[in-house]
């Protein structure tokens, strides 16, 4: 039991919860893996994509995602999770101010 804590006391704060919920540590890691992989491409989707063919898509998701099994290793002991959830809430408030302007200009 000693060991755990102090395992989990050097964890980012979203990882020691996913590991502490989860029933056993492959479970975890795989839930960690998962959301990062969906903040990733919500962060690349809202920041950084265009119309690209669906090849292009294709190896740009497969890099995406063996840039997310580093950043999972990362993970355990860095805020990976809580700067992506930052990063997505930015992008979020930008494209819906960018929205407003575009629907106020259009209006004017």
């Amino acid at each position: 039991m000693e060991e755990k804590q102090f395992v989990f006391g050097r964890m980012s704060s979203i990882a020691r919860y996913i590991y502490e919920a989860m029933p056993s540590y492959d479970i975890a890691g795989y839930v960690l893996f998962l959301v990062i992989f969906l903040l990733s491409v919500l962060v690349y989707r809202l920041g950084f994509a265009k119309k690209l063919r669906i090849g292009q898509n294709i190896v740009i998701y497969a890099f995406l995602f063996i840039g997310c099994l580093m950043l999972t290793f990362l993970a355990f002991f860095l805020p990976v999770v809580e700067g992506l959830i930052v990063a997505a809430l930015i992008l979020i408030i930008y494209k819906i101010r960018l929205r407003l302007e575009k629907r106020k200009s259009s209006t004017t």
